[in-house]
């Protein structure tokens, strides 16, 4: 055998690249989140309240025997209940100390639960041992003593996932373990945890992690990482994490990944925005300005183009409620946004200042009702444009206190009107309450319609039977000199001889009016009630009138005078 072999230098032909330290040393890829994840109490952040009190129980011995912790989903329940086995049972560097607030992290204890195996640390998840068989255990388990550490500690996560008799089976054993039992109890939904068993425990309710907090975290996180990243673009993901710091270290993670290589890696908020979905804040400006300035066609247009780009119907009402609710923000002074610039700045201080609270208000009610429509729609597209165009039109509807002035001095000819009914031959005059002007008693037959019939009595005097013509005469045929018309009693056994008198003496023409079969339009009375109907309920689906409606139950809509036999009805 060659002792060449022996010999460091390498062999012919077997060169190998060297293989950087780092990359020997590094093991196994770990997500941020698991690499970041609290190893201490002063590396838990946000939840100041529940460190301070727990590092007074322990100095003063008051150690509960179950704790409680709530929250959202992300902000350190599990990690919070891992800290607290490992402060319970921590013996220090030296093995000679007891409980404490700030375990060392390098004692046996320490290191066993950190890494998941210390014999007495049992952690379960519920949502796979819900039973009573699952719950039996334990409480045959928490008799006999710790095996090394100096409490035995039962995590069970997402709590409120055992089932009822579960719970019932756990309560003897949780109102009064053994000294050397300690419960930590982990949930997302508090609220379906059994009252008996919160009150066994002492409870903590985590909080959100606010964007600042995360904005400081991630920054730090990316210093360690050795990643670039722009200001904006973690401001991005603080926000989407909506207070969960896992949420956040997934999206980080993400954005680390999305980043392009070509620019060194740095993290853009262009980037972010596009990897998250959301809409360019600047098409969403555009957006919103051609909704307040009633461009339905330049709405529905840029809302096309956006969606031509991947992005989601629904991102977009997002968008646009984004910017009410921060131009409605900017309007008390309580707006501040780290990631937007400059000019979106600017931008949201003029609206502030050219818009009032109602119509924000009343953009911000539409676009909420809108958002849950496009969300379920099978077409959110459509939905969208159809959603932009009630906007649109809504945006110069006056508000509850305008609409009210307009009824009182009776301006509702500013709203909304019913369409016109479509012009016709001499039946459709014959039954139109609202024709041209009265005829003069000189007027020749064939120019009279119903409507000026009854103008025509109304100048005469002859208000009862103008009004009888007005509210009962139902027309069946109309020609010069002659009338029939569908018999009712309410107009009478004389009705056909006082009105054939009536229109000789104010058209100097004999004419044969008479009672007959046939198809009979609505008379006069019926077609404006109609009209007012039909208008009125136009009215009450605008949205400002709902808004009142709802407000004020109560409340009705009346016309600003009585209109029944007006002598133009």
């Amino acid at each position: 055998m060659d002792d060449s072999a022996d010999d460091d230098t390498p062999m012919l032909g077997m060169d190998l690249p060297e293989t950087p330290a780092a990359a020997v040393s590094s093991g196994p890829y770990r997500v941020l989140a698991r690499k970041y994840r609290p190893q201490t109490f002063a590396e838990l952040i946000g939840q100041d309240a529940m460190v301070k009190t727990l590092g007074n129980a322990i100095a003063r011995d008051r150690l509960a025997h179950a704790f409680l912790m709530t929250g959202v989903r992300g902000v350190g329940k599990t990690s919070t209940a891992r800290l607290i086995a490992k402060a319970l049972n921590c013996i220090g560097p030296d093995g000679q100390g007891g409980p404490t607030i700030d375990p060392c992290g390098v004692c046996e204890p320490c290191r066993a639960i950190t890494e998941g195996r210390h014999i007495d640390v049992i952690e379960m998840d519920a949502a796979s041992n819900t039973g009573v068989d699952d719950v039996r255990e334990i409480i045959e388990a928490v008799r006999y003593a710790a095996v090394s550490a100096r409490y035995k500690i039962y995590i069970i996560d997402e709590v409120h996932m055992l089932s009822r008799n579960a719970f019932n089976a756990l309560l003897k054993t949780l109102e009064e373990p053994p000294p050397h039992v300690k419960f930590l109890f982990a949930t997302t939904e508090v609220n379906k945890v059994p009252v008996t068993v919160l009150s066994r425990c002492q409870r903590f309710d985590l909080r959100r992690i606010t964007p600042d907090m995360l904005f400081a975290h991630f920054s730090a996180i990316l210093q360690k990482e050795g990643v670039e990243a722009e200001a904006p673009a973690i401001w991005l993901i603080a926000g989407a994490a909506e207070g969960s710091v896992r949420d956040g270290l997934s999206i980080l993670d993400q954005a680390i990944a999305h980043a392009d290589l070509e620019g060194g890696g740095t993290i853009s908020a262009d980037q972010v925005r596009v990897m998250l979905g959301l809409s360019d804040r600047s098409a969403i400006a555009q957006l919103m300005a051609a909704i307040l300035e009633g461009e339905a066609g330049g709405a529905i247009d840029l809302a096309r183009a956006q969606y031509a780009l991947g992005i989601e119907p629904v991102a977009m009402v997002r968008g646009l409620m984004d910017l009410v609710h921060a131009i409605t923000l900017a309007k008390v002074s309580r707006h501040d946004d780290p990631a937007l610039a400059a000019a979106d700045r600017e931008r949201i201080g003029d609206w502030a200042q050219k818009l009032g609270f109602a119509p924000l208000n009343r953009l911000w009610q539409l676009l909420l009702k809108g958002h849950d429509e496009v969300l379920r729609a099978n077409n959110p597209l459509e939905h969208l444009e159809m959603l932009l165009l009630r906007v649109i039109y809504a945006a110069s509807m006056p508000d509850p206190g305008e609409l009210a002035k307009l009824l009182e001095s009776g301006g509702l000819s500013a709203l909304p009107q019913p369409l016109p009914a479509p012009s016709g031959g001499k039946e459709d005059r014959a039954e139109a309450p609202a024709a041209a002007e009265a005829p003069t008693p000189e007027a020749p037959a064939s120019a009279l319609t119903v409507a000026q019939i009854h103008q025509l009595l109304e100048s005469m005097g002859n208000h009862r039977l103008a009004g009888l013509v007005y509210d009962h005469l139902k027309l069946i045929e109309l020609e010069p000199g002659s009338l029939v018309f569908a018999p009712v009693p309410a107009l009478g056994d004389g009705f056909a001889r006082d009105l054939g008198e009536a229109l000789l003496a104010a058209t100097g023409s004999r004419w044969h009016v008479r009672g007959g079969e046939g198809t009979a339009r609505p008379s006069l009375g019926e077609i404006q009630q109609a009209k007012i109907a039909d208008h009125d309920a136009r009215i009450r689906e605008l949205p400002v009138v709902k808004a009142a409606l709802a407000a004020f139950p109560d409340a009705t809509l009346e016309p600003p005078e009585d209109n029944r036999h007006r002598s133009n009805p």
